[in-house]
């Protein structure tokens, strides 16, 4: 039985380090440069944004996606949610302005930006 509750531990702990996002730059760019990856920025709105939702469900959350990313990318997410109970720390919110300030200064949702460790933008795209 133990056995049992162990491996069911680790299978949900491997899911979850497959799906984690950064929602800090530099902390990703740090890990970035250690695994040598570049840095996959999605600009999100994840309670009011149809593509956006669309895009995380069909794509981030694909099993196909998350073994190609863990290989290749530093994920990091820049929610900026709408609704009330949703809403960000200040803290949080203002970094997530300052980036888009920085890389989507149009303000496009979803906006997926890919990036060297160094944040030098190697390309851009919607969805």
């Amino acid at each position: 039985m133990k056995n049992i509750l162990f491996g069911i531990l680790f299978f949900v702990a491997g899911i979850a380090s497959a799906q984690s996002w950064h929602n800090d730059l530099s902390s990703a760019q740090e890990q970035a440069l250690k695994e040598n990856k570049k840095i996959l920025l999605i600009f999100q709105g994840s309670d009011w944004c149809a593509p956006c939702i669309k895009l995380d469900r069909e794509i981030w959350s694909s099993s196909e996606f998350q073994d190609y990313a863990k290989d290749h990318y530093v994920l990091v997410k820049a929610d900026f949610p709408r609704k009330e109970k949703n809403q960000l720390e200040p803290s949080r919110q203002e970094k997530n302005n300052k980036l888009a300030e920085r890389y989507n200064p149009q303000g496009y949702f979803p906006l997926v930006v890919i990036m060297d460790q160094n944040g030098k933008v190697l390309g851009k795209t919607g969805y």
